[in-house]
């Protein structure tokens, strides 16, 4: 297990949270379950002891940790274990990232949200050119329906897996009316935005990121790394993927022990090179502290733009909405901020609780984890009120 410490970080409140709520949360005890030995801890715990959590927690409350685990191996070949200076395989939870870079444009000026995607990009269909926005493509409301994805395909390089997902976002078509919300999951929509990026300034979306946010947040454990790095550096988690047959292999060293079912091997995290434009990259736990807090003071985006970023605009729930990239929420009176992501044998989630000043942050790295009830814990652990924990994969 790893220790309690403290996680540098910036020391103003998060997006939304006004001078009121700064000072309520500076004042406001602990909560206990939120505590080492306390409700969480505990949980957590019985859950690795079980073999249902591989990977690292973290509960950090005003950039400093009060709570951090770490269980299982990140690499069981050379019996390497989880640890907090370990990054993850972040999937879906990486995606809010392409969606800061294109505001930091917008802030700049480079680019207006009501830019279709014409005005940036050559090469789309004209009704996708000349109708969808780039205010569509970040609050998934474009209409837009990829196509069917090539499972067998394996990458051999980053510039392969570039022109393959550019290739495909412009291949997708316009099945239904921009601006109309819908809660279908496009990854056209997320390339698109991470091609705007490059169009714009000039760098793939992968150097953008990584100077302009990893390096702004002081995220020195996050990269976009490449499936070679991913075998070689003793500070990437691999992913451990059950088969069809209930053995359990490692899914980067093993892509020709993949399942049989496309389904499956299609979300190989294996078989991709770097992941792809606007999606997926690696980060450690208090690096992800550190760019919830970034959020918030200004480091990456002015105060108003992160207001636009975590803004609720499209209603899903009685209490949930989707912002640009981020689904949010309101638990026991306070916004709740929340990505997750998934696929074989990769499970993240961050959760940034702006009204209080508390960022959650669960990695893990083998399947059977069970992740939306972990989410469910930790919110309770902090607003003190059950919740249904959950956000898109």
């Amino acid at each position: 297990m790893a220790a309690v410490g403290v996680v540098a970080g910036a020391s103003p409140a998060a997006a939304h949270s006004g001078h009121a709520d700064e000072a309520e949360a500076s004042t406001a005890p602990i909560p206990p379950d939120t505590r080492p030995g306390g409700a969480y801890d505990r949980y957590v715990a019985k859950l690795a002891a079980e073999g249902r959590f591989s990977g690292v927690v973290l509960l950090s409350h005003r950039g400093r940790t009060v709570l951090s685990r770490s269980y299982g191996m990140a690499d069981k070949e050379k019996g390497i274990a989880n640890h907090e200076g370990v990054a993850f395989s972040l999937s879906s939870a990486g995606k809010p990232f392409g969606a800061v870079a294109v505001l930091q444009l917008a802030q700049q000026g480079k680019v207006k949200l009501s830019d279709t995607v014409g005005t940036h990009l050559k090469g789309f269909a004209r009704e996708i050119a000349e109708q969808v926005t780039i205010h569509h493509v970040l609050s998934g409301t474009s209409g837009l329906d990829s196509t069917d994805e090539d499972v067998q395909r394996v990458f051999q390089s980053r510039d392969e897996v570039h022109e393959y997902y550019e290739q495909r976002a412009r291949q997708a078509k316009l099945v239904g009316v921009p601006g109309v919300p819908d809660t279908a999951h496009e990854e056209a929509e997320i390339t698109i935005s991470a091609l705007i990026v490059e169009a714009v300034t000039g760098r793939t979306y992968w150097d953008y990121v990584q100077e302009n946010i990893f390096g702004r947040c002081g995220m020195t454990g996050s990269a976009f790394c490449t499936r070679p790095q991913w075998l070689s550096d003793a500070h990437i988690a691999h992913p451990y993927m059950e088969l069809a047959d209930g053995s359990v292999v490692d899914a980067v060293r093993n892509l020709d022990k993949s399942s049989p079912d496309p389904n499956v091997l299609g979300k190989n995290p294996g078989r991709a090179f770097i992941d792809a434009p606007g999606d997926g990259g690696f980060a450690t736990a208090p690096d992800l502290v550190r760019f919830a807090r970034a959020l918030g003071d200004g480091t990456v985006l002015e105060r108003p733009w992160a207001d636009v970023l975590t803004a609720a605009k499209i209603p899903h729930g009685p209490a949930s909405f989707a912002a640009y990239g981020i689904p949010v929420s309101i638990a026991n009176g306070q916004w709740i901020y929340q990505r997750a992501g998934g696929n074989p044998g990769v499970g993240a989630n961050w959760d940034i609780y702006p009204n209080s000043g508390w960022v959650g942050v669960i990695l893990s790295n083998g399947d059977g984890v069970p992740l939306q009830e972990m989410i469910g814990q930790e919110m309770q652990a902090i607003t003190g009120a059950p919740v249904d924990g959950g956000s898109g994969g």
